[in-house]
């Protein structure tokens, strides 16, 4: 029948924190809802400063039309920078700057998967993954998460089937759960995905957010031929400026080129070079500095707060980086029921369905720290209490 649209949008939802976030509006409301960085520590002053000197400087260039892969300088910059932080050695043509990680994670499943591919997921999982990879109708298949990383014997299981295409992960500080991959877990999953050849997404928009424990190596690091490396600026610099890259190699840089050059030409041009000359006349090391100090006295904050009002059957992460604690509530009581009787305390979180594609974690849910200062935190973290007393109280 003429009219109907595409098969592919069947089965896509509507964001499930997009549309809280419209809840989160009411200025009444404390909301550990948004996976959002706290604007109190975007770089206003410095970005309009470089703003105003690259089109003094250069206005004409930077209104024009610009390559697809993304201004070279800013490429090299992220590329010397991956140098300096992690090992990696990376040419700055197998960077593509994208409009955010979120369009990287679009242009890579739309130039791997077919409809029926199985596409490998944590479970939790990010609910944007979830919804880009969803458009190209894929099979979902999930493997559980350890506090060290994935659950290898079943990511073994799941990579050897037949019709295995891609792996996503996010293993540093991960949304939803805040968990980080160990050194031997790192490793271990390169080499299964290696061996079943199984492509690979790293997505890591929170990597420089550590504000304890020690760095680990990208996966990438063990074997970058079939890998997708994600990055981003939305979390360092500011999130308005969409600004994020892939990392892959020659082979795969061909196919993603041809994809963003039918999806969008290039990325904003004007974006690129205010954030070079922002990364040029600043020190980002002091400013993510300053940033991840916050972020620790709030994640400290937030675990105290669960530690001391919440009953004892209530566990949680216990996150090194990143913005995001998942709870998990005693078996029976639901996160949903939770949340509605959390806005009528005005507090709100994000309920943990949405991040499984199975229909389970009932009983889980997301708290983001990271947007809210301390003295809300302390209130917030007193109503969701209370909140779920009652709702044990009504469940018993």
């Amino acid at each position: 029948m003429k009219g109907q649209f595409a098969g592919r949008m069947a089965n896509v939802q509507k964001s499930f924190i997009r549309e809280l976030l419209k809840v989160a509006q009411d200025p009444a409301i404390i909301s550990f809802a948004g996976g959002l960085p706290n604007p109190g520590y975007f770089p206003v002053q410095p970005l309009r400063r470089a703003a105003d000197k690259v089109l003094a400087q250069d206005g004409a260039n930077v209104l024009q039309y610009a390559p697809t892969l993304g201004y070279l300088p800013l490429r090299e910059y992220i590329a010397q920078r991956y140098a300096q932080k992690t090992g990696l050695q990376i040419h700055p043509d197998e960077i593509l700057i994208t409009n955010g990680s979120q369009q990287g994670l679009d242009l890579v499943a739309k130039i791997l998967l077919d409809p029926g591919d199985e596409v490998i997921l944590e479970a939790p999982s990010y609910l944007g993954g979830i919804q880009a990879f969803s458009l190209y109708q894929p099979q979902f298949r999930t493997v559980a998460l350890h506090e060290d990383g994935v659950d290898l014997a079943q990511l073994s299981e799941a990579a050897a089937r037949d019709r295995a295409k891609l792996f996503y992960a996010l293993p540093n500080f991960q949304n939803p759960s805040g968990i980080t991959y160990s050194a031997a877990k790192r490793e271990a999953a390169a080499r299964i995905l290696h061996e079943n050849q199984v492509f690979f997404i790293e997505d890591d928009p929170y990597r420089e957010l550590r504000f304890m424990g020690d760095d680990q190596p990208p996966i990438s690091s063990f074997g970058r031929e079939r890998g997708f490396l994600l990055g981003s600026f939305s979390k360092i610099v500011a999130p308005a400026l969409r600004m994020g890259w892939i990392v892959a190699t020659p082979p795969n840089m061909d196919k993603l080129i041809i994809a963003k050059q039918a999806a969008d030409l290039h990325s904003n041009y004007v974006s690129q070079r205010i954030l070079h000359q922002f990364l040029l006349d600043n020190d980002l090391d002091a400013h993510i500095g300053t940033i991840t100090a916050v972020y620790r006295r709030q994640r400290e904050l937030m675990v105290s707060m669960l530690e001391e009002c919440f009953p004892p059957e209530v566990s949680f992460t216990l996150p090194e980086g990143g913005m995001f604690l998942w709870v998990r509530l005693p078996e029976g009581v639901s996160s949903m029921d939770l949340f509605n009787e959390g806005v009528k305390a005005n507090v709100v979180f994000v309920p943990g369905h949405p991040f499984y594609v199975d229909g389970s974690g009932q009983n889980t849910l997301r708290l983001n720290f990271s947007n809210t200062d301390e003295a809300h935190i302390e209130t917030g973290m007193t109503r969701l209490a209370q909140a779920l007393q009652n709702v044990m109280r009504q469940a018993s």
